[in-house]
């Protein structure tokens, strides 16, 4: 087993020599800065893609590929020349002997000197190879896979959420890499911007804070850092990946309309976001795509799927205003219009944060108005639209709680004569600390009775969670590690959950109804 990371920043905390453990503390040189990651379990591919390689935002025949040359990933700013020119090649064998395309494109030192090739001219629902080379070198393998057209019997996909890199090791990751999956959505919360270290409340290290990123040099240390665990980059050469983003990729809880110094802080994490991953700038991206890239769209897999992506951060209000916005006026237009236009298919809304209501005790208030339940008005005339537009077989997946949820989502969750329109599944997180046990165990219940729309809640544990869906079937396998101080942990099925096509509602699979859970309704 490698160096605990978790148990060894929190005794450096504990200690008061946090700053001898954490690789990003100013003062400290990118090769000692290195140093200091590599014991606490990170490594990284040979230079210069020593962040590894990444495809995402499959399309019936095109994929972008992503890689960042950085050969001192740590570094502020990266010994290399302006601009560097990166070959590419895309091939349907692994020897890269069968091309199909090749190009070469710029990486400057502008956008981090990152690369992102959208290849064109590919096949629907095919697999394919690919690799990059710069400076005589060349990179990791990578595979991907375009989005099928048609008629399809079988899709599944891989979400993942919440990987704070001081909270342990990425077992999920290395999970989702060997997983049979056609794609993989990330829900956000891909870095933690602040110092915080210890992960899990009853530690009692939360306050030390140090080397908390407010610089776009900053957010880009802090990707090469999350970017040194191998199990993430192996997650990312394994499958493409659809992306949101939710707060700690800029600040937690933030608001999209604040102002002021602030807005040079985002303009930082949002360019940073960019330059570090696999997004697809199509055309609908506003002018500056890197300091405002657009999240939101719409993209189908042959007749089973119709995936929306959301942003939920952007072009939000302040929360609890009788009229605040959790869309913005435009992404909201856009999505009641696709609501209204929408196809006979599965309908799947990738979603960073809880959709569903949570009130922590029967008569209480809500947990977290930071999620939906901060805006009502919106969330109601959004769901009623649903309602009334017909539209079927539709289930929302979350991340943000580092929990499991299972809820019935309804347009009116305070009237339980409100119809059930569709399912949401909140996923366990990567890493990110959770509740104690203690914990889950006196309030699982009270959420429980509090929600009559929540059907299953656990936060013990940690993993991902991977979707099947048939014409006639959508169904939830909720993957958990072992020990997120383990690399190499053992990944297991917890339980799963099943949504019949044309029934609302879920049910759980009878096979796993009596595994752990903090709360199950009979």
């Amino acid at each position: 087993m490698k160096p605990d990371r978790r148990n060894l920043l929190k005794s450096a905390a504990a200690a008061g020599a946090l700053g001898l453990a954490w690789p990003l503390v100013g003062g400290i040189t990118p090769a000692q800065a290195r140093a200091r990651a590599e014991a606490i379990g990170a490594e990284y591919d040979p230079a210069p893609f020593t962040l590894g390689i990444a495809s995402g935002d499959p399309q019936p025949t095109s994929v972008v590929l992503w890689t960042r040359l950085a050969p001192e990933p740590l570094a502020a700013e990266q010994k290399l020349p302006q601009t560097v020119e990166v070959d590419w090649v895309v091939a349907e064998d692994r020897e890269l002997r069968q091309v199909v395309r090749r190009g070469t494109a710029p990486a400057t030192a502008d956008l981090g000197h990152s690369v992102r090739v959208t290849v064109t001219g590919l096949r629907p629902g095919r697999r394919y190879f690919y690799a990059f080379t710069a400076l005589g070198k060349k990179s990791r393998l990578g595979r991907t896979k375009t989005a099928a057209i048609g008629s399809l019997s079988r899709l599944s996909f891989a979400t993942a959420n919440c990987q704070a890199f001081h909270d342990g090791f990425y077992a999920a990751h290395r999970g989702i890499a060997r997983e049979d999956v056609d794609f993989v959505i990330h829900l956000g919360d891909y870095i933690y911007e602040h110092g915080e270290v210890g992960g899990v409340p009853e530690d009692h290290v939360r306050d030390h804070l140090f080397g908390e990123a407010l610089t776009l040099a900053d957010y880009r240390r802090r990707y090469a850092l999350y970017k040194g665990d191998p199990s993430l980059r192996a997650a990312h050469a394994a499958h493409p990946w659809y992306l949101t983003w939710d707060d700690h990729e800029v600040y937690n809880d933030y608001s999209g309309t604040q102002g002021g110094d602030f807005t040079r802080r985002r303009k930082a994490g949002y360019q940073a976001w960019y330059e570090n991953m696999p997004h697809r700038d199509d055309g609908t991206s506003h002018p500056a795509a890197p300091t405002s890239p657009q999240i939101h769209r719409i993209r189908r897999w042959g007749d089973l799927l119709e995936l929306s992506v959301l942003d939920l951060r952007s072009y939000r209000s302040q929360q609890n205003l009788p009229d605040g916005t959790i869309l913005g006026a435009d992404q909201k237009s856009w999505l009641k219009k696709a609501i209204s236009h929408a196809p006979d298919t599965w309908h799947v809304w990738a979603n960073s944060i809880m959709l569903s209501q949570l009130r922590g005790k029967p008569g209480g208030g809500y947990m977290f108005t930071d999620q939906w339940d901060g805006f009502l008005a919106e969330r109601k005339e959004v769901l009623t639209h649903v309602h009334d537009s017909g539209l079927e077989d539709l289930v929302v997946v979350t991340g943000d709680w580092h929990s499991a949820f299972v809820d019935d989502i309804r347009p009116d969750f305070d009237d339980i004569s409100s119809p059930v329109i569709g399912t949401e599944f909140t996923a366990h997180s990567i890493t990110s600390g959770a509740y104690s046990a203690d914990w889950n165990k006196e309030n699982g219940p009270l959420m429980g009775q509090a929600n009559p729309h929540l059907k299953y809640f656990e936060g013990n544990r940690y993993g991902y969670d991977v979707y099947e869906l048939t014409p006639r079937r959508f169904t939830q396998h909720m993957r958990v590690i072992g020990d997120r101080r383990d690399p190499k942990s053992p990944i297991s099925t917890l339980t799963s959950f099943h949504v019949d096509r044309g029934k609302p509602g879920s049910y759980e699979d009878r096979a796993t109804a009596k595994s752990p859970a903090q709360y199950r309704r009979d």
